[in-house]
């Protein structure tokens, strides 16, 4: 019944679940490292933080391990686990009481790809720009832009995310972009 799980970036999602509720750690391991980064974007975009955000992920996956033998399928793997990260960071917040205390400052600069330092300091400065007015957006504008754009998810897994349907994904997102457009004139 049990794979290898040398070639672990062959293996899909829905094997490495199905190994994993089997008791196999290393296969849940193998999805935790795939997916770590993507829950870790969804948990800062909704605290703003990065240490909370830090502890919502390794809550968010120990909530996923224990709920994965309830996982149906009905969506990917990785959306249902940034959908109990993105659950897990509000959970986290109101606990802590804190909706909007942290800044944008807080979260960082986003890594540049430009080989030019010039181009790095310019688009660095635009980036920080960009966050800025993403900060401002309402929670679902900003997860849905971030989903869309940094996770590449359809807008039916949007809708997941935030709890909406696809279309009001969809409209979340538009307005969103919109909202940033005249924002960043």
């Amino acid at each position: 019944m049990r794979d290898s799980l040398r070639g672990s970036r062959e293996i899909s999602d829905d094997k490495l679940v199905e190994q994993a509720c089997f008791g196999d750690g290393r296969a849940f391991g193998i999805l935790v490292r795939r997916h770590h980064a993507s829950a870790y974007r969804v948990a800062l975009s909704i605290t703003r933080q990065e240490d909370i955000a830090q502890d919502v992920v390794q809550d968010a996956f120990i909530k996923a391990f224990r709920a994965l033998g309830g996982f149906r399928g009905d969506s990917s793997f990785r959306t249902w686990m940034m959908t109990v990260t993105a659950n897990e960071a509000r959970a986290t917040l109101r606990k802590r009481g804190r909706w909007s205390e942290s800044s944008i400052e807080d979260v960082g600069t986003l890594e540049s790809r430009a080989p030019d330092p010039a181009e790095q300091a310019v688009e660095r400065k635009e980036s920080e720009r960009a966050r800025k007015m993403l900060d401002t957006l309402p929670e679902k504008q900003r997860l849905a832009i971030s989903a869309r754009i940094d996770e590449g998810l359809s807008f039916r897994e949007i809708g997941t995310l935030i709890g909406s349907s696809e279309g009001a994904a969809r409209v979340n997102y538009f307005h969103g972009i919109r909202r940033l457009r005249e924002l960043m004139e």
